[in-house]
This record gives structure tokens, C-alpha cells and sequence, in this order.
């Protein structure tokens, strides 16, 4: 014979619960809906909330109760004491628990859900306004960003287009032109003519 481990046989329990105590009322709930069968409905509609209230409770249990020896049996033991027509757990627990305490805190649970619904609904239009106005932020920066980016973007324009016309039509610089090799031979020639000068006046004194 095979022993099961412990994590096959958690979910050998997981399976049972799911089956037990999910598909098979769901689907006689179903049928309970389609034939408008008054009795059926609501005896599903019991068990569906104490299935409900079950599922909260070991939410807790599930913690503080998992070492208990058996503990995960006796929670299908209870489910199928919740299903079975001959015990009729979910309406005995329905119409001696539950259905009398609900109905004496009736009011103040209405109200609670009434502020939490006001309150939810005031946290999400602040949470809303808080984040339309960060978009908007965010909008207005990029908006900045980009028009200071674009304005550096047309003054380099401009100046270069500014450096181009200045280079194209400059005038020319004033003052004495720079010396040519004409105005140079002149002025080595002057000195030869003078020196020939002289020295035809001393040969006409000497005749």
C-alpha cells in the first residue's frame, strides 16, 4: 500500500473541499435558479453563507489551529455536515446563529458599509485630484523643457546665420594699401639716380 506524503495528501484534501464544498453547491444552486424552485433557492442561499462565514473563520484557524491533529478531516467532516440532507447543518447554523444575530446588528452593519462606502469613495476622488494635478505637473515641466530647449536651439541658429551674412558682405579695411614690389623697385631706384646725378656734375666741372 502507498503512503501518501504530506504535501500529496494536503492536496488530496484541497481537491475533496474544492468538490465538496464548492462545485457541488454551485451547480445545485444552479439548478435551484433555472427550475425557480423557492425552497432549493433558499436553502442554497443558506449554505452559502455560512459556507462564507466558514471560509473567513479558517482564514485564522488555518494558522493558529494546522498543528491540531486531524484538523484538515474535521474541516471536510464540517463541510459535508453542512451539505448532507439528512443533518442540515448550513440551514440549523443559518436559522440559529446566524439569521438572529444578523438581524439584531442589521442597522449598524448597514451604516458601517454605508461610511466605508462614502469613505472609499472620498479616498478615491482625493487620490484622483492628487493624480490629475502630478500629470499636470509633469505636463507643464516637459512643456517648459521643451520650449527652452527649442529657444537655445533657434538663438544658435540665428547666430551662426548672423556669423555667415557678417563673413559674406564685410568691407574692405581701411588704411594704406601694403606695400607693392613696384612701389619697392621705386624707391631702390631713387638712389642710383641721384648717385648718377652727382657724378656727371663732377666730370662737367673738371672739363
Amino acid at each position: 500500500m502507498k503512503v501518501l506524503s504530506r504535501g500529496q495528501s494536503e492536496e488530496v484534501r484541497s481537491g475533496s473541499r474544492l468538490i465538496f464544498g464548492t462545485l457541488y453547491p454551485a451547480y445545485y444552486s444552479y439548478k435551484a435558479v433555472k427550475s425557480k424552485d423557492i425552497k432549493e433557492y433558499v436553502k442554497w442561499m443558506m449554505y452559502w453563507i455560512i459556507f462564507a462565514l466558514f471560509t473567513t473563520a479558517e482564514t485564522f484557524t488555518d494558522i493558529f489551529l494546522c498543528w491540531f491533529p486531524f484538523y484538515y478531516e474535521l474541516k471536510i467532516a464540517f463541510v459535508a455536515w453542512l451539505l448532507s440532507p439528512y443533518t442540515k447543518g448550513s440551514s440549523l447554523l443559518y436559522r440559529k446563529f446566524v439569521h438572529p444575530t444578523l438581524s439584531s446588528k442589521e442597522k449598524e452593519i448597514d451604516d458601517c458599509l454605508v461610511q466605508a462606502k462614502d469613505r472609499s469613495y472620498d479616498a478615491l476622488v482625493h487620490f484622483g485630484k492628487r493624480g490629475l494635478n502630478v500629470a499636470a505637473t509633469a505636463a507643464v515641466m516637459a512643456a517648459s523643457k521643451g520650449q527652452g530647449a527649442l529657444s537655445e536651439r533657434l538663438r544658435s541658429f540665428s547666430m551662426q546665420d548672423l556669423t555667415t551674412i557678417r563673413g559674406d558682405g564685410a568691407p574692405a579695411p581701411s588704411g594704406p594699401p601694403p606695400p607693392g614690389p613696384g612701389r619697392a623697385s621705386s624707391k631702390h631706384g631713387q638712389p642710383k639716380m641721384s648717385r648718377s646725378a652727382s657724378e656727371s656734375a663732377s666730370s662737367s666741372g673738371t672739363a
